[in-house]
């Protein structure tokens, strides 16, 4: 359950586009059309299901204090946290530099296509997002780890391809003339991060409603004995009385 509640938190409610805003420029640039999206998206998804859990084993058995400890007891005060942008980047760098290889050999007209964006993922916030984000929220396994990397990129592209989607289908509507462009494509892009936001409470409603409850009985204490004999004699009181 805890692999299936991160990876889909991941996807809708922690969405790299719509919830930090990360990745924006390759998002913007290439999604005027779906093959230039899927092919970018798909990239994406690569880069962090492999960079994620890496930088995880770098940052576990490497850069937090204390980790070089399975080298031996006087390596074990070493902190080599100031290396982690560092060591992030160099492994996406390499990632990237694989995809690049590998898209400009199988499919060199997507390439093309992507021009100057595909090279650029190495920079793109939205990875290194990724594990800095693995690193802050201290993800505790591997495989948590690579759940969320791939979570993420899953989605990014979601973000990118709906957007390409809508790009594509809105080119033959009637956009007033200021909002064309990047205009609209903000516009869409605020309105879609608000949809994303009613997913934020999918995983959390079920265990408010639980709260609730608990917290209700708590308000209203049981009857003790005491209580239910004063009541009895204020009843018989009334009683004679009447």
């Amino acid at each position: 359950m805890e692999h299936i509640e991160l990876f889909f938190k991941s996807i809708f409610i922690d969405n790299m586009v719509f919830s930090v805003f990360l990745g924006m420029c390759s998002y913007l640039a290439v999604s005027k059309k779906v093959a230039t999206a899927v092919g970018l998206g798909a990239a994406v998804i690569f880069v962090l299901a492999i960079t994620v859990p890496l930088n995880w084993l770098l940052d576990q058995y490497l850069l937090q204090p204390g980790a070089l400890k399975w080298l031996g007891a006087e390596y074990a005060d070493y902190d080599l946290s100031f290396l982690s942008f560092i060591m992030f980047i160099a492994t996406i760098a390499t990632m990237v530099q694989l995809v690049e290889i590998i898209v400009e050999k199988f499919s060199p007209s997507l390439y093309n296509s992507l021009g100057i964006f595909l090279p650029l993922i190495a920079v793109n916030c939205a990875i290194l997002g990724g594990s800095l984000f693995m690193q802050s929220r201290e993800i505790a396994t591997l495989g948590l780890a690579t759940t969320y990397g791939i979570g993420s990129g899953i989605g990014w592209f979601l973000a990118i391809l709906a957007i390409a989607a809508i790009r594509e289908k809105i080119r033959y509507s009637n956009v007033p003339a200021p909002l064309r462009g990047l205009g609209i494509t903000f516009i869409i892009t605020g309105l879609m991060a608000i949809g994303f936001m009613s997913f934020g409470g999918m995983l959390t409603g079920g265990d408010e409603e639980v709260e609730t409850e608990e917290n209700t009985a708590l308000v209203e204490p049981e009857k003790t004995q005491e209580d239910i004999k004063e009541e009895a004699l204020a009843d018989n009181t009334i009683k004679g009385i009447e």
